[in-house]
């Protein structure tokens, strides 16, 4: 949770919640949650600071010298937990593909070696491989990844840290 002064910011120019997300192109609810304490993304702070006329570091409450520690401590324990879930997320994601491709694999396996299916089928357990990778591939940087951005806005996906090395 981040101390805001959105709430200041936005009485101070008269404005409502709805005013301001009118003026920002956010939804009232994004604005609630920002001035809740909540969370955003740098797209979302850009806009509001903007819609004010002020640089998104006038967003927040100024911490005083002798809180540094005490806040950079507090940041460094939230971004970690963050990571944790979103790793847990994505370490579910793989998990649920491999899980199923050992299962179509020994299914495919079973049902050849008990004749069930003509042997050919066997040619199935690699384009499982190949077109389940594909498909998860784009599930995950298309679908997953983005909510996983917003719910976890201070993590990392795994290969933007693979990337930044």
């Amino acid at each position: 949770m981040n101390e805001t002064r959105i709430v200041d910011l936005r009485t101070q120019m008269g404005w409502t919640q709805e005013r301001l997300a009118d003026e920002s192109g956010v939804t009232v609810r994004t604005v609630q949650r920002l001035e809740a304490g909540n969370d955003g993304s740098l797209d979302t702070l850009s806009r509001v600071a903007q819609a004010f006329g002020v640089p998104v570091r006038d967003l927040f409450v100024t911490v005083d010298e002798d809180d540094y520690g005490c806040s950079v401590t507090a940041l460094d324990e939230r971004t970690t937990r963050q990571q944790e879930r979103r790793g847990r997320v994505e370490e579910g994601f793989r998990a649920l593909y491999y899980g199923v491709g050992v299962l179509f694999t020994i299914a495919v396996v079973v049902a050849v070696a008990s004749d069930v299916v003509p042997n050919v089928a066997i040619f199935s357990i690699p384009a499982y491989w190949v077109a389940g990778w594909l498909l998860s591939m784009f599930l995950f940087l298309v679908v997953l990844s983005p909510r996983l951005d917003r719910a976890h806005p201070l993590s990392r996906a795994a290969t933007d840290e693979v990337t930044s090395r």
